[in-house]
């Protein structure tokens, strides 16, 4: 912020002859001395390289900052209730002077280039401040328009206007940009443009809300300054630039003071990038490159910048408070730096601290750079700001000292270069192809007479092989003749050879049938002890069976000492143990009935084998009988003793698969019986892992009881008198939410809670709430609620599954007052911590509070049920989900309870939700009837606004939130409906708060149908 220093002295250096700059283009009422002094661009150099200097410091011209004064009309807090001095400021526009007056006799007289009264048009202004920057711009030259003054004496009116409604309001801003698009060329020229807003030091990109703090580049040879971080939207038509201006204007920052409802609390810069190609002569259609090189397009790049700086302002005077203190705390900041600089420059300083803020670096080219600048500075006609307008006065003054030095800027056309070159390419391109067609023909002509060399060479190499196939089969002809020789010669061989066969085959059988005679009479023999061997085999698997039936009693030995052991077990623990243990000898006794009927089984299937087995021996045997007096029988024939050979090779092939079946039946027992082993073997090891689960859940059980104890000491030592009391048990923090539970004790509270936490551990606490006595369940819900007070608690107990065990409990506890009640408390400090009220919503919290409300009678609960909503609704993303699940109607139906802390509560928590949905919608996010409507809210408030059941602070509450409803157009029919016009004049004249008075004067004053209601 500028100083109020300057006195007499000052006067007198403002009302000096300025020095006048040989007028170019300008208007015809003589504004025209800041417009650029040179007619025509200067002469190019011949050479290409020199293009490539985008300044040149021959086209410099040195023109003072323009500064022009504009007098906001009267308000109503302009005109004091006594007293006769009451304006401080006397225009004198004819002669473009200003009089400043300390009292009736005390003044000091102050000259600037252009004075406007309060009665000056938006036109007026426009062409006499930014016209002559603009059309310096269109010819090369860089330019700014700033406006500079006191919060609320009209700087965004004068620069940022849309004029919607009436286009004669439109501002600098959009005047500016229609001259320049409709000066422009489409086809060769382009105009382009960026928005910020510097907000606390940090420079924000108001067309892209999602870019903040983008850095600021600077060009160390030219010293550019640019923002490469930043959007950059190239303009189609003035309908374009509309719309953008909206976007930024939705993302600024605004606040109510007092002297402004709606304060800007950051400066906004608008960036317009003009480039325009200046016409060169007409070239050749295929120019040469030295041709190209003389006559090098070349095209005119400026930056127009608009300024809407934010208003220097008092705290004393603006009301600010909470956050926007910081805010104006950074405003006054970045303005004094700019007065530093704007005196350094008066001065002829050496050094010119920019570099103190963003904002005089981003101002760096506007004064005593190479911009033409414009400065309006505007002022208030009430005394009462004497001190900030003689400040904001000499701050003009000192600005009128500063001189500039204007460059024409002017850089190389590329791209129609590039298109000249790529014309010249493409003939080039076109003269290659034509070449490369010729010697393709040439090639298809050479390809045409090496096929015909081709072809006759076929032709020869054909006949060669014709002659090769016919000597080839004349030597196959004789290759055949001899085969066939070789083939009669090997038929001779082959039937001596079987003539030489058949004699030694006749000797063989003559030996075989002696051979068989010999081996009839061991086949007998065979046959005895083939039958005594299966005997003794059953006879050993009768032993096997006998072993299996000692082992199974061995392990019904066990399966006893193993219930015995049970049973002793069961006197040691409690019904649950029990169960398990009548389970186990469920179990017990199925194993071992299952084990008796497969022994009983095998057993059985053994007996059946080998009776089967006895009565297919005795059958062989009696065959092998039969077919042994069949053998002596028929020793007497040769022929019928070869028949008999034959039988005996059945019954040996009969007897071998005999004995593989019983081979195989033995290892079918003997694998049945290692699965019994094995099984036998998985019961030792079920009974022993029963044995340690017994163990461990005795040692858990233990330990819970320990705990319980120290937690009960713990609780019985902090005096439970405190927990058990109402009072001091919700507080509301500035950011409007409730803590519950907790007691006003400080540090003894918090060395309490972390020996609890040392002691037992949060896992160990929250464990505690799936207790079965309810008393365990009462201290452990109160604990947990007193370290949910705590921040760095909030988000532990969630991650620990405290949440989750509340609202199993809130669930269960049907009928119990006290769980309702510090269980609700409980989730209210939860529900503080941003991140966890998702969650809480998600695993439907919000539902069972809602249930717990409608059956819940008892005062203290529905207080921490309201106040766990109400710190909800502070949540914008969470305000549908809310209302779905119960949570407005919850809050309208729990005034039936009366209280005025359960009312205090409603009321915050609807106050909570209308702020959230008026801010959402007017950052565009949802549209439509507010959410507050359908569940009956709207008519409480009408009817509780202004009663004198309740106190102030739950009518401000009432008030604010149906003033938010108001900003809403969608709920203008339930409004009027309801009969809310009559409560939001009263609002307007008898509010308590200024800031809601100013709420609801703005509502009625922007809804026609208000106004209609109203007259």
């Amino acid at each position: 912020m500028a100083s109020n220093g300057g006195g007499t002295d000052g006067a007198r250096a403002s009302v000096r002859p300025e020095r006048h700059v040989p007028a170019g283009k300008g208007g015809k009422d003589g504004r025209s001395s800041s417009a650029r002094t040179k007619s025509a661009p200067p002469k190019r150099p011949s050479s290409a390289s020199s293009h490539k200097s985008s300044v040149d410091s021959d086209n410099a011209d040195a023109v003072r900052v323009r500064v022009a004064v504009r007098l906001r009309p009267k308000n109503n807090e302009d005109f004091p209730n006594d007293g006769d001095f009451s304006t401080c400021v006397e225009l004198q526009p004819e002669v473009k002077k200003l009089r400043l007056k300390k009292n009736n006799w005390n003044s000091e007289l102050y000259k600037f280039d252009e004075v406007f009264t309060e009665a000056a048009s938006q036109r007026r202004v426009y062409e006499a401040v930014a016209k002559p920057v603009v059309e310096s711009v269109l010819e090369g030259y860089n330019g700014t328009v700033m406006a500079y003054g006191q919060t609320g004496t009209g700087k965004t009116y004068t620069v940022g206007r849309l004029g919607k409604n009436d286009p004669s309001e439109r501002g600098i801003m959009v005047r500016a940009l229609e001259d320049i698009i409709s000066s422009i060329n489409p086809l060769t020229d382009s105009v382009s443009v960026s928005y910020l807003q510097l907000y606390l030091e940090s420079v924000q990109d108001l067309l892209a809300p999602e870019k903040t703090n983008i850095p600021i580049a600077e060009d160390p040879k030219s010293g550019d300054v640019s923002l490469p971080g930043a959007a950059l939207v190239e303009l189609r038509d003035i309908e374009h630039f509309n719309e953008l201006v909206q976007v930024g204007e939705a993302n600024r920052y605004a606040a109510n003071t007092r002297l402004n409802t709606e304060s800007s609390r950051s400066h906004a810069i608008m960036m317009v990038h003009v480039q325009r190609t200046v016409k060169v002569k007409e070239e050749t259609e295929t120019p040469s490159i030295t041709d190209l090189s003389q006559s090098t397009p070349t095209v005119l790049k400026s930056k127009l910048l608009i300024v809407d700086l934010a208003g220097s302002e008092r705290i004393n005077k603006s009301g600010t408070e909470g956050h926007m203190i910081e805010e104006a705390k950074f405003i006054n900041l970045s303005l004094t730096s700019l007065g530093k600089c704007i005196n350094a420059l008066a001065e002829n300083s050496p050094h010119v601290p920019t570099r103190d803020s963003k904002l005089t670096r981003l101002l760096r080219d506007s004064f005593g750079g190479t911009a033409r600048t414009s400065l309006i500075i505007t002022i208030g006609p009430s005394a009462s700001y004497y001190s900030e307008t003689s400040s904001t006065i000499m701050f003009g003054q000192r600005a009128m000292k500063i001189v500039n030095t204007v460059k024409l800027k002017e850089e190389v056309d590329y791209e129609n270069l590039y298109r000249k070159l790529e014309g010249q390419v493409d003939s080039l391109t076109s003269e290659i192809e034509r070449l490369q067609k010729l010697r393709q023909e040439e090639t298809t002509k050479l390809e045409k007479r090496l096929k015909k060399s081709d072809g006759s060479l076929a032709e020869i190499q054909k006949k060669f092989g014709l002659k090769c196939e016919h000597l080839e089969r004349e030597n196959n002809k004789l290759k055949l003749e001899i085969k066939s020789l070789n083939e009669e010669l090997n038929n001779e061989r082959e039937q001596t050879n079987l003539l030489s066969n058949q004699v030694l085959d006749l000797e063989m059988s003559l030996s075989q049938i002696k051979q068989k005679q010999h081996e009839n009479s061991s086949y007998k023999k065979a046959l005895t002890d083939s039958t005594q061997m299966y005997e003794e085999r059953i006879k050993e698997l009768n032993e096997q069976i006998e072993e299996e039936q000692a082992k199974a009693a061995h392990l019904e030995l066990h399966l006893k000492r193993a219930k015995q052991q049970i049973t002793d077990s069961q006197n040691s623990f409690q019904m649950q143990e029990n169960s398990m243990v009548e389970e186990l000898q469920k179990e017990l006794r199925k194993l071992k009935e299952e084990s008796r009927n497969q022994i009983q089984k095998l057993k059985e299937e053994s007996r059946n084998q080998i009776q089967k087995h006895k009565e297919e021996s005795r059958n062989q045997i009696q065959n092998l009988e039969d077919s042994r007096s069949q053998i002596q029988d028929l020793e007497d024939s040769r022929y019928v003793q070869i028949q008999d050979n034959d039988k005996v090779e059945e019954l040996e092939r009969e007897l071998n698969k005999m004995k593989e079946e019983s081979r195989s039946q033995i290892q079918h027992l003997e694998a049945k019986n290692n699965d019994l082993l094995n099984e036998k073997e998985l019961i030792y090891a079920e009974l022993k892992s029963m044995k340690e689960k017994m163990l461990h859940e005795a040692k858990h059980r233990r330990s819970l009881e320990d705990e319980i104890f120290k937690l009960k000491k713990a609780l019985s030592e902090n005096n439970n008198s405190e927990l058990e009391r109402g009072t001091s048990m919700i507080r509301t923090t500035s950011g409007g939410g409730a803590m519950a539970y907790l007691p006003q004790t400080g540090k003894s509270r918090e060395t309490m809670m972390s020996k609890i936490l040392e002691g037992v551990g949060l896992k160990g606490i929250i464990g505690l709430l799936r207790s079965e006595d309810l008393d365990v369940q009462i201290h452990a819900v109160r604990v947990v609620a007193n370290l949910a007070a705590e921040d760095n608690n909030q988000e532990k107990i969630v991650e620990e599954g405290g949440l989750d065990a509340l609202l199993a409990l809130l669930e269960a506890s049907e009928n119990s007052t006290t769980i309702h009640r510090v269980t609700a408390g409980a989730i209210a400090n939860l529900a503080m911590n941003e991140s966890n009220q998702g969650v809480i919503l998600k695993k439907g919290g919000v539902r069972l509070l809602a249930n717990v409300a409608t059956k819940a009678d008892d005062p203290q609960t529905l207080r921490m049920i309201a106040g766990a909503v109400a710190n909800l609704c502070g949540n914008e993303k969470l305000l549908v989900l809310l209302k779905e699940d119960g949570g407005i109607k919850a809050l309208v139906n729990m005034v039936r309870c009366g209280h005025a802390d359960v009312i205090a509560q409603i009321a915050r928590g609807i106050s909570n939700f209308a702020k959230c949905e008026s801010r959402a919608i007017s950052h565009g996010h949802r549209k439509g009837r507010s959410l507050l409507i359908d569940d009956g809210a709207l008519k409480w408030m009408v009817n509780s606004s202004s009663s004198a059941n309740y106190s102030t602070p739950i009518r401000r509450h009432i008030e604010l939130a149906f003033c938010h409803l108001a900003q809403n157009e969608d709920n203008t029919r339930d409004i009027i409906t309801s009969g809310g016009i009559k409560e939001l004049v009263r609002i307007s004249q008898e509010s308590s708060k200024d800031d809601i008075k100013n709420l609801a004067k703005k509502a009625l004053k922007s809804n026609p149908a208000f106004q209609k209601e109203i007259n």
